[in-house]
């Protein structure tokens, strides 16, 4: 069967460029399929494009010397990966990996910074979405600092169901403690009080979560501070 036509707006961000923007804008977009553990970019390396999912989550991660991670951020459809190339930097200190498969468009470097500079409602846009990512990396440091394994697992499924289709996950418990930055099995065993309490069901690296209500109240505030912060700033 062929898989389902992918319209480049199904990623929020791209859907709120203005029209007269858009037609400027989508000739330059490309599709493209991101696998499991794809790394986008690493530390400190040139970026050539920048992605917008439409499918796919991917992880925003630093990685320490000794190989240890800690994910700050996760994009999915409804933003984009690579702000560093509109705001100046061009590369980062952080690592982009694909965290659920998918799909996504990418435009090339040059396209956005032409883009951008024209100081239209598409730098407004992208700025807007700058200001939530930077809340959502201060509240994953808060949490990751003053909240339990629990409440992180909470927040973390959450934040990610709410940029893909379905209500399942594909993700091992040992890809989410790196994610976390925790041992794993801290992650066994909260992934373990979800599922006893009927809110999730975990087999063989599929998590289902079948309780959201539920799930929403066991979460620490973190979650619903960059919910909110989202909403406001692209609604």
């Amino acid at each position: 069967m062929r898989s389902a036509p992918v319209d480049p707006r199904q990623n929020h961000l791209l859907a709120a460029i203005p029209a007269a923007e858009w037609e400027r804008f989508a000739p330059y977009l490309v599709r493209v399929q991101l696998g499991l553990g794809d790394v986008i970019y690493e530390s400190g390396t040139d970026q050539p494009y920048v992605y917008f999912p439409t499918d796919s989550i991917v992880s925003l991660l630093y990685v320490m010397e000794d190989g240890a991670s800690a994910e700050i951020a996760i994009v999915g459809n409804e933003g984009l990966v690579g702000i560093s190339l509109f705001m100046g930097g061009g590369t980062t200190p952080n690592r982009a990996v694909v965290q659920s498969a998918g799909r996504a468009f990418r435009m090339r470097a040059q396209h956005i910074r032409d883009e951008f500079v024209l100081a239209g409602p598409v730098q407004q846009l992208f700025l807007r979405y700058t200001q939530a990512l930077l809340t959502q990396m201060g509240q994953t440091a808060v949490c990751n600092r003053h909240h339990t394994v629990d409440q992180q697992l909470c927040r973390w499924l959450l934040m990610s169901l709410d940029r893909l289709p379905s209500h399942e996950l594909v993700m091992t418990q040992e890809l989410i403690a790196n994610m976390l930055g925790v041992r794993r099995e801290g992650v066994t065993e909260a992934a373990g009080k979800l599922q006893r309490a009927g809110v999730i069901k975990y087999n063989r690296g599929r998590i289902r979560v079948l309780d959201r209500p539920r799930l929403e109240g066991m979460a620490c505030e973190c979650y619903e501070v960059v919910r909110k912060e989202f909403a406001r700033l692209l609604s």
